[in-house]
């Protein structure tokens, strides 16, 4: 009985290794035997290992372990994108604060900007919301916020005030009727380019444009008009400087009239430290801007191609004399179909003004020629076909061309050729050769006037 004993455990111990003691008494034992044999039945419970159902758990912690990692990197990926999104809006809430305050500084492209980016935003909530499938206070603020941003920006745009674009449009309209019906007193029509007539005839009333384009009255000195020998591409170049003072430190170049007269899509030059100008009798002449630089004092030039600056001193000119409205003008650029000129008092000349005509490659003198016109007596002076013409106060209204010089025959003559004033001091005054008219800057207005020659 003993050896049969010893002989089952071996069979046995595999299966009840994987049960627990206290199950072993599950079973069933029962005996008998009769004699010197003795037989012992031993009924145990299933104990069959359940592999298929381990490998299923194995494979569902796998698939656990996959989703949980797809959905933490969704995680860092909006959550990197939600703080490019917040601080995208926290800077669109400040364009609609500054939309609100000042409503005149954005144009319609700017409310569709506004609009635009405000649906993404939108979209951005709702795909987050959608992603984790639940709802927060955090999604309701924003949804919130992005709402009420939408309807401030609708409510501004239907403000007439804050609709820029087309009020400076019919602004440009309502301008270019003025200029039509101021035209209408004086047509002339301008044979440019030929110097074959006896001089000027007349010239027309003022044509008024409007206020400088920092629309300030206080900004009486400066001056304006286009390229008087403009480069190819630049045909249509408006050109622009004011100041509250003699000083000269920046120009401001427009593409054409109508962005001119709308303000709009300039190009800044300011002068850096120790190339500023003083005095306004500057030009623009083959995309160079000519003008007065302050200390030392010499004549000056910019090229708005290389942005290069030259420099010139003229020794004889001098800083004892300017014109009557104008102070520190001491050199004058002036431009016509002859070329490049600068004006200038002399001590030699007792203030009388002097006549140099400038090589434009070298930026030196070719020559020079001395007129009877004494310089504080003059109101202003310009060159149209080699011919200096300089004008002197009639009345507050009026200026009249009194006196001319021809450097082509050295002959003077004194006449009495009126210039009606839109105000009583102007401070640049010249004569532009690509369409025969003169530029005024008249006491911080854009003023210009058609010359008529005597063709006889």
């Amino acid at each position: 009985m003993l050896l049969t004993l010893l002989l089952l455990f071996p069979v046995l111990s595999p299966a009840l290794a994987w049960l627990p003691i206290e199950d072993w008494e599950t079973g069933n034992v029962t005996t008998s035997g009769g004699g010197s044999d003795c037989a012992c039945s031993v009924y145990l419970p299933d104990s069959t290992f359940p592999a298929d159902r381990m490998q299923h758990m194995q494979q569902v912690s796998a698939d656990l372990r996959l989703e949980v990692e797809i959905h933490m990197n969704k995680l860092v990926h909006y959550e990197i994108k939600l703080d490019t999104f917040l601080r995208e809006l926290k800077d669109l809430t400040i364009r609609v604060a500054m939309l609100e305050s000042d409503p005149d500084d954005y144009i319609k492209l700017d409310f569709e900007l506004l609009k635009v980016e405000l649906r993404e935003f939108e979209a951005l909530v709702s795909q987050l919301k959608n992603s984790f499938n639940t709802s927060s206070l955090t999604f309701e603020s924003l949804y919130i916020e992005i709402h009420n941003m939408t309807l401030i920006v609708n409510q501004l745009e239907t403000y007439d005030k804050s609709n820029l674009e087309v009020i400076r449009i019919e602004f440009g309209k309502l301008q270019k009727k003025l200029e039509e019906c101021q035209k209408e007193v004086g047509i002339i029509k301008p044979d440019i380019g030929n110097c074959n007539h006896k001089g000027i005839l007349s010239v027309t009333k003022p044509v008024v444009v409007q206020l400088n384009a920092h629309l300030n009255s206080g900004y009486q000195f400066g001056g304006w008009g286009k390229d008087s020998k403009p480069v190819r591409g630049y045909e249509s170049m408006y050109w622009y400087g004011a100041y509250s003072t003699p000083s000269v430190y920046e120009f401001y170049l427009y593409s054409n009239y109508d962005k001119l007269l709308l303000r709009s899509s300039f190009t800044h030059h300011a002068l850096p430290q120790g190339y500023e100008g003083i005095g306004n009798n500057y030009i623009v002449h083959g995309n160079t801007i000519y003008y007065q630089a302050r200390n030392p004092f010499r004549m000056s030039k910019l090229n708005l191609t290389s942005s290069v600056y030259s420099h010139r001193q003229i020794t004889k000119a001098s800083e004892s004399y300017t014109y009557t409205y104008s102070p520190n003008q001491y050199l004058d650029f002036s431009a016509d179909e002859k070329g490049l000129w600068v004006m200038y008092a002399t001590e030699e000349a007792k203030g009388k003004i002097v006549i140099a005509k400038i090589d434009e490659k070298s930026f030196g003198i070719e020559d020079e020629w001395t007129t009877n016109a004494f310089k504080p007596q003059v109101g202003n002076a310009f060159m149209a076909c080699g011919v200096m013409h300089a004008t002197r106060t009639r009345d507050l209204t009026t200026e009249e061309i009194f006196y001319s010089y021809d450097t082509v025959t050295r002959e003077e003559k004194y006449m009495s050729i009126p210039l009606q004033k839109f105000q009583e001091n102007f401070v640049n005054l010249h004569y532009n050769p690509t369409d025969q008219k003169l530029y005024m800057y008249n006491n911080g207005y854009y003023v210009s006037y058609n010359v008529r020659f005597d063709k006889e």
